[in-house]
């Protein structure tokens, strides 16, 4: 901790923010393995449309995959956007991803194709995504503006791919409304200007 009135320094919101996203890609991992060797038993997390019993996976959908390659492909993404995220403050990357997950899962559950089973990070990814790329123009942060920039040069194509509603198998349904949640968390959490001018 430093600076004036116990204000964490930058190393200091690097080294926790880093910290949070390697226990939560772990965590993802751990239960990916209880799931294989349960047999698939974790893949009932999953949000069935329309479903009222299905409520109660809105969030655990967020935290299961189906299989190895489903979780590799989101590990990479969800790791750098969650850390970038989560350089502002842990407490507000929290709050950030609470809303996301839960307006994901609950969009998912409302909209998306009868008798199909959504489960995954990437919603979470997609609003972690369209979170960095407005908030720092919804702040005036010049950093926070070049951070959104860089990520869609980055990962503006897959994230455009992932909305086109021709592919099967991938509910473009759960990445919108990710996407959608993370660009209103933005303007939902965004920082007072005293508290800009410390973290900028």
């Amino acid at each position: 901790m430093s600076g004036v009135g116990g204000e964490w320094s930058r190393g200091d919101r690097a080294l926790a923010a880093g910290k949070l996203m390697l226990v939560w890609i772990a965590l993802l991992w751990l239960l990916e393995v209880v799931d294989v060797l349960s047999g698939h038993a974790l893949d009932g997390l999953g949000v069935t449309p329309r479903t009222p019993s299905e409520l109660v996976d809105v969030v655990p959908s967020a935290f299961i995959h189906f299989g190895f390659a489903h979780l590799a492909a989101n590990t990479v993404p969800l790791l750098v956007l969650g850390f970038l995220a989560a350089l502002a403050g842990l407490r507000r990357f929290l709050l950030v991803c609470a809303l996301i997950v839960i307006a994901d899962g609950l969009g998912v559950w409302l909209i998306a194709p009868a008798h199909t089973n959504t489960a995954g990070a990437s919603g979470l990814i997609f609003g972690l995504f369209g979170f960095l790329l407005v908030s720092g123009f919804v702040e005036r942060r010049p950093l926070g503006v070049l951070v959104g920039i860089l990520i869609a040069a980055i990962w503006g194509g897959s994230i455009l791919a992932g909305l086109a509603p021709t592919q099967t198998g991938i509910s473009w349904q759960g990445h919108l409304l990710g996407l959608l949640a993370g660009v209103a968390a933005a303007f939902v959490f965004r920082r007072p200007a005293a508290s800009r001018a410390l973290a900028s």
